[in-house]
């Protein structure tokens, strides 16, 4: 496949939802797998509901991700301006000769006459009241009115939009990659307006001039796109360009966990998980939504649970870098069926990643947060002890610092179930003959630490088994954890004497 051309074109309305990202991924992937250009465009047309720092939002986001635009608004390139708002001239030409043509019209209907249409229709029991076929030959437009009065009402500044005029009982069709060939009758399809009544195009009209000429080769995007497709396809039609129009693959949806209906920002706060990558601060109700980022997710660990939303590799493996799904991606490996949004297994994922990075590119902020949260000062060797004690038992990395308090804290609390079961007499006497002999030790290695403790129990008539489980309640408060001897390693043989004599007296006097 030669000359492949993609692009991801959000509208700067809100944050970037994970079901945006998801679309961006899969338009990176195709473009990579063929060599060919990823193309960011922003569809700022929608001035109405544009939001101030949107746009920064999106890019901020695909550059967490790793997902870099060839082209795009910040890179350039040949076929820019790559925002619609500074391409309006370009539209107006193309909506003139549709008008001109006979393939488009001026349509004056003012909001009440709009409405008073659909609640008419309403009443005679349509189901879809829309501006139609039908319908159009009811109200004010180019159509109905004379030459004269359309020329006079534009002349006389008259608001106006422009509409496709969508032909009568004929059939559309055009075959997707993912869903194969989709037939859709004009008849239930309504005449969208393409140019809005301040001159700005609607995404129907920009995005096909758009992709156009930008030379887009295969248009990747959502599910909820499919019915606006067979109108995109009449424009290309309309304008020419039938035998350049690109490939459609329409996506399918990201569902709800239980899989009852589309993932939303309503269901993802109920089910108590992100729905965007990164934190987003909404102006308009004044609340900051949390991002996967501060969650503590890792982004290649969140590309490769998206890519696993509507797609498989056809084997067992499930861990891929981006650049090996980029290489194993496949159009023809898209799922039709919408797939559930499983949260668990992101947190799987993300645990994943944690055990495969070098514990290293985690210390420095594991010191940081120690100091900032706790004032404790830790040593970047203390910090790589820390992350490689607990790196199989963390699903994110701020549970280093959660998990890791115990190296520098004695327990003020106890496991009652243990205590209950295990805490006697002797256990005290046993532990403290063990503090004892490793009070001399300023360092010392796990495995020393275990032969120690063997061979002081062993020496003294006691079973070591009986009380690996009472060494770590009085060490950590805890009856299971991460490796004992390890944290006996990090805390040092006389750290490890004073922990095990303060935690005697402070359980004796609560028995």
């Amino acid at each position: 496949m030669e000359n492949v051309r993609v692009r991801f074109a959000p509208s700067p309305t809100g944050g970037l939802h994970i079901g945006g990202v998801r679309t961006a991924l899969f338009n990176y992937l195709f473009a990579k797998k063929y060599n060919g250009k990823f193309v960011l465009r922003i569809e700022d047309t929608d001035q109405a509901r544009f939001v101030e720092g949107a746009e920064q939002y999106i890019k901020e986001s695909l550059e967490w991700c790793g997902i870099s635009p060839d082209e795009g608004p910040d890179q350039g390139g040949e076929f820019g301006p790559y925002r619609q708002s500074e391409r309006k001239e370009i539209y107006k030409k193309y909506a003139d000769k549709l008008v001109e043509e006979g393939k488009a019209y001026y349509a004056f209907d003012t909001p009440e006459e709009l409405d008073a249409m659909r609640e008419r229709l309403k009443e005679q029991r349509v189901v879809n009241p829309q501006y139609d076929t039908i319908t159009r030959t009811t109200m004010k437009n180019s159509l109905t009115l004379s030459e004269e009065e359309v020329r006079r009402r534009i002349d006389n500044g008259d608001p106006y939009v422009i509409r496709i005029k969508i032909p009568k009982k004929e059939e559309v069709r055009l075959k997707d990659i993912v869903r194969g060939w989709v037939m859709v009758h004009t008849e239930v399809l309504d005449d969208k307006v393409l140019m809005k009544s301040d001159g700005m195009p609607t995404y129907h009209l920009a995005n096909i001039v758009d992709d156009h000429l930008m030379k887009i080769t295969h248009v990747i995007r959502g599910e909820e796109w499919l019915p606006s497709a067979p109108l995109h396809v009449l424009l290309y039609q309309f304008l020419g360009w039938e035998n350049e129009m690109p490939e459609f693959a329409h996506l399918p949806l990201i569902l709800k966990p239980d899989g009852n209906g589309k993932l939303s920002k309503r269901a993802a706060d109920k089910a108590g998980f992100p729905i965007f990558p990164l934190n987003w601060n909404d102006p308009d109700a004044e609340e900051t939504s949390q991002g996967f980022k501060e969650l503590g997710f890792i982004p290649d660990a969140l590309i490769n649970f998206l890519a696993f939303l509507g797609w498989n590799p056809g084997t067992e493996q499930e861990i891929f870098s981006l650049d090996e799904l980029v290489k194993e991606f496949s159009e023809e490996r898209i799922n039709k069926a919408g797939t559930k949004f499983d949260f668990d297994k992101a947190k799987w994922f993300n645990q994943q990643y944690i055990k495969s990075k070098d514990s290293d590119l985690f210390a420095e902020d594991l010191i940081q947060s120690f100091k900032d949260n706790y004032a404790i000062e830790c040593s970047e060797e203390k910090a790589i002890q820390i992350i490689d004690l607990l790196k199989e038992r963390v699903t994110f990395p701020n549970e280093f610092v959660e998990n890791g308090l115990v190296l520098f804290k004695n327990p003020e609390s106890f496991d009652e179930k243990v205590v209950r079961k295990k805490w006697n007499e002797e256990a005290a006497t046993v532990l403290s003959l063990f503090s004892k002999t490793i009070e001399s030790y300023q360092n010392i290695s796990a495995e020393d630490a275990k032969n120690l403790f063997w061979e002081t129990l062993e020496t003294n008539g006691y079973k070591p088994g009986q009380y690996m489980q009472t060494l770590r309640l009085v060490l950590t408060g805890e009856g299971s954890g991460p490796d004992l001897m390890t944290i006996i390693e990090i805390l040092g043989g006389e750290k490890t004497a004073h922990r095990i004599n303060s935690s005697i007296d402070l359980l004796n006097s609560q028995s």
